[in-house]
């Protein structure tokens, strides 16, 4: 379980980085469309997994290796953002969240 304190840093960083990544994007995936579906930061706030969801591309392995190429520009970006709220940033890992083209895909079997 999550304490409180964990949860609130999550939120906090998915808000930020999910503004940094409206700003940043087209320079980093062009035409995508990217999303934080959810944060996860370690008990110690000093790792943080993101979760990315990738809509509107047919390569989305290639915009996520373009994002994860780009980690330490984000991080420092996100920093700028939460200096106040935050002593450390902790270090972003992304992972691939397919959660929700898994749920298209079964919409689409029921359908047919």
């Amino acid at each position: 379980m999550d304490t409180t304190r964990q949860q609130k840093i999550s939120k906090l960083i998915q808000k930020e980085l999910s503004e940094v990544l409206q700003k940043e994007g087209p320079n980093i995936y062009s035409s995508a469309m990217v999303t934080i579906t959810r944060v996860e930061v370690t008990k110690d706030l000093a790792y943080a997994r993101v979760y990315l969801s990738i809509f509107a591309v047919k390569d989305k392995q290639q915009v996520f290796a373009a994002i994860e190429s780009k980690e330490k520009d984000l991080r420092f970006k996100l920093g700028q953002k939460v200096k106040n709220q935050l002593r450390v940033v902790p270090a972003l890992t992304f992972v691939f969240d397919d959660t929700l083209d898994y749920l298209e895909n079964i919409d689409k079997l029921l359908k047919s």
